[in-house]
């Protein structure tokens, strides 16, 4: 599995955003509009594995292409397949992949909440809808954190350490 798995999210411009996906030495550039709820369904596609769901889905539309977060969780294991497409309706089989490869739950959790969590340090709520265009998710951000403090393994009290003040 990846030792560094690394997710950031930059406003690149009213409605737009860059996010950049890091698995050791790989690194893809992806592109998120606000026609949909990107940021918000990565976040609850995130919580929904920690919770137990084996397969879920979340995309970035890119106007008019997209890009497709597919993942397919076994026990404490999860495989991600990151495709590319021409257009946000189109089947899995006409994607190109990206990336593929295989990490913990709790590496993709911890790297999804610190992103999101440098986000809300970096343009503040107020400077994220500016540039955004929509709210902060931080209902959702909030549920994956709670979702994964109830899904920690009893073998582990520790608090979770990926919230950046």
């Amino acid at each position: 599995m990846p030792a560094d798995f690394r997710i950031t999210w930059t406003l690149a411009g009213h409605g737009w955003a860059d996010c950049t996906v890091e698995a050791n030495a790989v690194k893809l550039d992806l592109t998120a509009s606000y026609i949909s709820s990107a940021p918000e369904d990565l976040l609850t596609a995130v919580a929904r594995l920690v919770a137990g769901e084996t397969e879920t889905r979340a995309q970035f539309e890119a106007e008019p292409a997209a890009f497709r977060w597919i993942f397919y969780r076994e026990e404490d294991a999860l495989w991600l397949r990151l495709l590319e497409l021409r257009h946000g309706g189109d089947h899995d089989n006409a994607g190109t992949e990206l990336w593929s490869g295989a990490l913990s739950v709790d590496a993709l959790a911890r790297a999804v909440v610190r992103c999101f969590d440098e986000v809300a340090d970096v343009y503040g709520e107020s400077g994220y809808r500016g540039k955004w265009g929509e709210h902060f998710p931080r209902d959702a951000l909030e549920t994956l954190r709670r979702i994964r403090q109830e899904h920690r393994p009893a073998t582990d009290p520790s608090p979770p350490t990926d919230h950046v003040p």
